[in-house]
C-alpha cells in the first residue's frame, strides 16, 4: 500500500493530508474494462484503424479491384497539388465553408430572436404571435432527406419547365424565362448555396430558440428598461450568452459544407458548368468508382479530412482569441 503526504499551506500552520491508493479489486477492474477499455477498443477498431488504413492506401497505386498494390510514397499527394480540377474543388469547398455557415447562422439567429423576443415592445418579453407555427414551418425542410431536397430544387430550377421560370414569367420577367440557373457558371454556385441554406436554417433556428429560452427573461427585461432596442439586445446580450451554441452550429455547418456531396450530386452530378459546383467528395467518388484509382482517391479523402480538422481548429482558435474562454467560474 502506497502512502503519500501532501503539505497544504494554512493560516500559520501546516496540515498533512494522507492519501492511500485504493487496492485493485475485481469490481474496480471490471468497471474500468467495461466502461473504459471497451469504448476505447471500439474507437480504435472502428475509427482509428480505418483512418490508418486509409493513410496507407493513399501511399499506394491500389486500383480498388485487385489484391495487388505498389507503394508509391507521396506521389499521390504531389499529383493532387498539381491537379487543377481537384484544386478547383478545394476552392469551391472553402467558399461553401465560409458562405453557407455565416448566412445560415445569421438567418437562424434572426428568426430565433423574432420568435423568442421579437414580440410586443411593452409588457413581458415574448416572441411573435403564433411563434409555434413559425417553428414548425421553418423546421419542416430539415426533416426532408438532403437528396430529396436537391432533386426537388433541381426540378424547380429546370429551364422552361421549372416552377421558378413559370413564376418569373407570370410576374412579367419574361427575360428570365428559360434561364439555366444551374447551367450557368455565374449562378450555379449561388443557387446551390441557397438550396443548402434553405435545407438547414430551420434546424439551427430551433437550436438557437432552445438556447435563448435558457436565458433568464429578467436579463431581457432589464435591457428593455435601459432603453436597448431589439438589434442592440440581440447583438449585445443574446449573441454573447449563446456563443457556445453558435460556435457548435458553425462547426457542424462547416463540416456539412465541406462535404456537400449529396446536394451537389443532386443539383449538378457532373460538377456544374466549368466545374463551378464541383466539391472534393464528388471528385473523390468519380476518381474511385469511375476511373478505378482508389489509392489516388484515398489521398483526396485524407486531404478532405485534414481540411475539415483545420477548419474546426480555426473556429476554436478564433473563438478563443475573441474572448470565448474568458468566462471562468469563480468561487
Amino acid at each position: 500500500m502506497t502512502v503519500t503526504q501532501d503539505v497544504v499551506p494554512g493560516a500559520g500552520s501546516k496540515r498533512s493530508v494522507t492519501r492511500r491508493r485504493r487496492p485493485l479489486t475485481f469490481d474496480r477492474v471490471s468497471f474500468m474494462v467495461v466502461f473504459l477499455g471497451l469504448p476505447l477498443a471500439i474507437f480504435v477498431i472502428f475509427v482509428v484503424s480505418p483512418f490508418v488504413q486509409a493513410l496507407y492506401y493513399s501511399l499506394t497505386d491500389w486500383s480498388g479491384f485487385s489484391s495487388g498494390m505498389n507503394f508509391v510514397g507521396f506521389d499521390n499527394y504531389v499529383k493532387l497539388f498539381h491537379d487543377d480540377i481537384f484544386l478547383k474543388a478545394v476552392r469551391n469547398n472553402v467558399e461553401l465553408a465560409i458562405v453557407v455557415p455565416i448566412v445560415t447562422i445569421v438567418l437562424a439567429l434572426t428568426l430565433a430572436t423574432l420568435v423568442t423576443t421579437g414580440g410586443s415592445g411593452t409588457g413581458t418579453v415574448r416572441g411573435l404571435k403564433n411563434s409555434s407555427f413559425y417553428r414548425i414551418v421553418s423546421f419542416f425542410p430539415y426533416v426532408i432527406p438532403a437528396i430529396v431536397i436537391g432533386l426537388i430544387w433541381a426540378q424547380v430550377f429546370t429551364p422552361g419547365s421549372g416552377i421558378l421560370d413559370a413564376v418569373l414569367s407570370k410576374i412579367g420577367l419574361h427575360q428570365m424565362a428559360n434561364y439555366a440557373w444551374l447551367g450557368d457558371a455565374r449562378t450555379a454556385m449561388p443557387v446551390s448555396m441557397f438550396v443548402m441554406i434553405w435545407g438547414g436554417v430551420g434546424f439551427y433556428m430551433v437550436l438557437f430558440i432552445a438556447a435563448i429560452r435558457g436565458i433568464d427573461p429578467e436579463v431581457f427585461e432589464a435591457a428593455r428598461i435601459d432603453g436597448a432596442g431589439r438589434f442592440r439586445t440581440a447583438v449585445g446580450i443574446t449573441l454573447p450568452l449563446i456563443r457556445d451554441n453558435v460556435q457548435t452550429a458553425y462547426i457542424y455547418l462547416g463540416i456539412a459544407a465541406l462535404d456537400a456531396f449529396v446536394y451537389m450530386q443532386a443539383l449538378n452530378p457532373g460538377g456544374g458548368p466549368q466545374n463551378s459546383t464541383l466539391v472534393m467528395p464528388q471528385q473523390l467518388f468519380t476518381t474511385a468508382f469511375t476511373k478505378g484509382q482508389f489509392g489516388y482517391s484515398t489521398a483526396m479523402g485524407v486531404v478532405l479530412a485534414a481540411v475539415t480538422l483545420l477548419f474546426s481548429f480555426i473556429v476554436f482558435l478564433v473563438n478563443a482569441l475573441t474572448g470565448g474562454r474568458e468566462r471562468k467560474v469563480r468561487r
